[in-house]
């Protein structure tokens, strides 16, 4: 099948099963393909002209005013919405029938049993920022603090009514977090803003990609994520 994919875990995906879109956007990681605008900035026109069979969108990643043009130039759009761990086996499995491929054994899917527990060590409290000015995080109802949640960790905003709030350095800070997990989408957290976010706890690096990507990365994000987590937990000061 022809498939355009305006998402960029999806366009990991769909290349590691053997399907390799005609088109994905300048966000997705698939050098050499074409790319017909930004996740929120699609080129209908162009996606159009390619005749796709198939254009696979996110309803986080992806505008809703995108999805109907798109459907207004009579292509079918396939949308996805992942917003926990246990969404991305019955997920996959439908973007596998709408791209035309066979059913996968459990080995395709994302792992979604229960929380990472090594060696006893209580779980350790992180703080993922995602933006600055305003400073941004998330709850529960994302993939990226279910995941953390399964790797054993507590998200320290997972209680907060908005799915990304918007918070105040101070009321971080007063959540107590053990680390600061700074990943390096969709914010490019890095090296310089180390004295920054550990004015609140100490700051460590992560793969945004491992973070919010969900698909064929799942578990292999999972298991890095999992002993990143460990290892800190069992470092900390007692």
């Amino acid at each position: 099948m022809r498939v355009v994919s305006l998402v960029p875990s999806v366009s990991e995906t769909l290349v590691a099963w053997g399907l390799v879109p005609v088109a994905v956007t300048r966000f997705c990681e698939q050098p050499g393909l074409p790319t017909v605008g930004g996740t929120k900035s699609p080129d209908v026109d162009a996606i159009a002209a390619l005749r796709p069979d198939v254009v696979v969108m996110d309803r986080q990643e992806n505008r809703r005013e995108d999805a109907d043009a798109l459907a207004a130039a009579g292509l079918v759009v396939h949308a996805t919405d992942v917003r926990a761990l246990e969404d991305v086996g019955p997920t996959l499995d439908a973007l596998r029938a709408a791209v035309g491929l066979a059913a996968a054994g459990e080995e395709g899917k994302g792992d979604s049993s229960g929380p990472d527990r090594r060696g006893g060590v209580e779980p350790i409290r992180v703080w993922v920022p995602v933006w600055r000015r305003p400073w941004m995080t998330v709850n529960h109802a994302t993939y990226g603090s279910s995941l953390l949640a399964a790797c054993g960790a507590i998200n320290v905003f997972a209680d907060h009514p908005d799915t990304y709030p918007t918070v105040e350095f101070d009321e971080v800070a007063g959540r107590r977090p053990d680390v600061v997990l700074a990943p390096s989408e969709p914010y490019p957290w890095s090296e310089r803003h180390r004295s920054l976010l550990e004015a609140v706890a100490p700051m460590v690096l992560v793969d945004g990609r491992d973070l919010w990507w969900w698909g064929t990365r799942t578990p292999a994000a999972r298991a890095r994520l999992s002993a990143l987590l460990a290892g800190l937990a069992a470092g900390r000061p007692a």
